[in-house]
């Protein structure tokens, strides 16, 4: 039996409109079920205290618990493959730190998953800075005098990160060749290993987070100047690189990731939620108090444009210092 013309019509129109008819109700009735949330480093870290303040605010928020879940390992790789292949429905997410994005498909020659396809971004989260330490044997009071300190030393200077790749190693190697210095890389496993060898004198220099700050201020290290494009709110006496050296600038960045299908619905959702969590004033003191951070807000597409800056910007410092991991 052959159906006239408009009622195929009709039900045809019908059949397309169905997906999204369900996915908004889906949307909808979003979240009814516990959202697990993944870090890809170990408990007590900067990105999993980010990911717990704002989790916690945002179970609130949505009604249901936002569950972290830990799984350390490759630099952020093994949360992002879990997050990547999980079931695009909204109840798997990620806290994505910048080096998962912008520095490890540079340093790994294999990844079972491509972050920048397979992980769609929420929200940015926060922004951090970095601070230029040096121990207080090396005779240099700032930035200029520490620069023409290196430029001179031969064998050069040592300075430490936190490991091969991190956004410590990545800040020395831009502030080398935008400055014209040679500094030889010692990496240690994390930045409390980094920072005891340079309280102990075992390298003259490193680049460190919120957690250097009260170390400079013990006097057990002299801060030079922070990465940042404006001055960092825990050293507002220190100058930025940028005001010595102009065109310098370090950003660590977390953002919020769900695994690529994600309905549109949902990620507005998410999003919304998202925004308002990071305006509470005890997230933003919690953030802060703990050195984690900032808020940092962006819109969907300057977000997504700083990630393939940034990606573009270190795979080229990756590329000149050859640096690769296993």
């Amino acid at each position: 039996m052959r159906l006239p013309r408009r009622k195929f019509l009709h039900l045809a129109a019908g059949a397309i409109a169905m997906p999204a008819v369900s996915h908004i109700a889906w949307a909808q009735n979003y979240p009814s079920r516990p959202i697990r949330m993944n870090v890809g480093f170990p408990p007590g870290g900067a990105a999993d205290i980010v990911a717990r303040v704002v989790g916690q605010s945002l179970s609130v928020r949505l009604g249901q618990p936002v569950v972290i879940e830990n799984r350390p390992g490759a630099g952020g790789n093994v949360a992002g493959e879990a997050t990547a292949k999980a079931a695009p429905d909204g109840y798997t997410m990620m806290h994505g730190p910048d080096n998962l994005f912008i520095a490890n498909p540079h340093l790994y020659a294999k990844m079972t998953f491509d972050p920048l396809k397979d992980l769609v971004p929420v929200s940015s989260l926060i922004s951090n800075q970095l601070v230029l330490a040096v121990h207080p044997s090396v005779p240099a009071s700032n930035l200029r005098e520490f620069v023409e300190l290196a430029r001179k030393t031969k064998p050069p200077l040592f300075y430490a990160s936190i490991g091969n790749g991190s956004q410590h190693h990545l800040a020395m190697e831009v502030l080398k060749q935008h400055v014209g210095i040679d500094l030889t890389h010692v990496p240690y496993r994390g930045g409390g290993p980094a920072g005891i060898a340079l309280i102990a004198g075992d390298i003259s220099a490193m680049f460190g987070a919120g957690s250097i700050v009260p170390v400079i201020q013990s006097g057990k290290a002299r801060g030079l100047a922070a990465s940042g494009a404006k001055r960092f709110a825990l050293t507002p006496e220190l100058p930025t690189i940028g005001e010595i050296y102009p065109g310098y600038e370090m950003l660590i960045w977390h953002g919020l990731f769900v695994p690529a299908g994600v309905p549109q619905p949902i990620m507005e959702r998410l999003r919304a939620e998202v925004t308002e969590v990071l305006k509470e004033p005890d997230v933003i003191k919690r953030l802060a108090t703990s050195g984690s951070g900032e808020p940092y807000f962006t819109t969907p597409e300057e977000f997504a444009a700083r990630i393939r800056g940034d990606n573009e910007k270190y795979g080229k410092v990756i590329r000149a210092i050859g640096a690769k991991l296993d």
